[in-house]
């Protein structure tokens, strides 16, 4: 008889996740054989793993990730120079928590992104703060925001923060100087990962500032894991199979 008006007074509590539970137990008549403490138990663990799906929905929602990627979906079979060793370490996340950097180099087509994304959603699971931003857009926005330091200090604040599509031109000053600012709040504080068809070596040149460069990379690169990818594009490659597939399915 009281059933109902404890479901409802869950709900107004917000404990949604005990309020299913406990409608499930109502529909379950095996679930008679267990003690009192072990439905209860039942009940608090629904409640737990609705709010922990919450909060990753909404960490993933702030993260932005431009590809809906997981660290479970990347192919360590193809050959891009991926070390499985390495790559296990950095989905372990330990770099993030000493606050170190990330950089994926290699040609258009294989894949930096999404590692990057994989890697930024396995961080949002482990209960990180994540954002993402390539890097042209992100350029625009804080020149629209000039003189608005919320982008900034969000972007300062996050502990992952992804930079995609770096080097695609050359800087000019204001550009040189918020990367500088942004990499000079979270040297130390917070981990970054930049992908790049520029090689590293390269890079003073997209600054394009000899003195500013070198601020910028030594915030950047020296405390970096480096991820090098090489082969055939990925796109290319599925572009095949798909060609492959259709000739083969008449």
């Amino acid at each position: 008889m009281l059933t109902h008006p404890t479901h409802e007074r869950l709900t107004t509590l917000g404990l949604t996740g005990m309020a299913k539970a406990l409608q499930e137990q109502r529909r379950s008549p095996d679930l008679d054989a267990l003690s009192f403490e072990e439905r209860v138990g039942l009940l608090v663990d629904r409640e737990a793993a609705e709010r922990d799906t919450k909060r990753l929905t909404t960490r993933l929602k702030f993260a932005a990730l431009r590809q809906s990627a997981c660290v479970e979906d990347v192919d360590l079979r193809a050959p891009r120079g991926i070390d499985r060793a390495v790559f296990a370490r950095l989905v372990g996340g330990d770099w993030i928590d000493r606050n170190e950097n990330l950089l994926v180099t290699g040609a258009t087509g294989l894949g930096k992104s999404w590692i990057a994304c994989a890697l930024g959603h396995k961080a949002c699971r482990d209960n990180r703060s994540v954002q993402y931003h390539r890097v042209p857009r992100l350029f625009e926005g804080l020149a629209l925001a000039r003189g608005d330091g919320r982008l900034l200090k969000t972007i300062g604040r996050v502990q992952l923060l992804i930079l995609d599509d770096w080097g695609l031109s050359v800087l000019n000053p204001p550009e040189r100087r918020d990367l500088l600012e942004i990499l000079d709040d979270r040297h130390g504080r917070a981990s970054t990962i930049v992908t790049s068809q520029v090689p590293v070596e390269h890079w003073h040149d997209v600054i394009g500032d000899p003195t500013l460069g070198d601020a910028i990379l030594d915030r950047l690169v020296h405390n970096a894991h480096r991820l090098q990818l090489s082969g055939e594009s990925m796109r290319k490659e599925n572009a095949r199979n798909q060609t492959l597939d259709a000739n083969s399915n008449p």
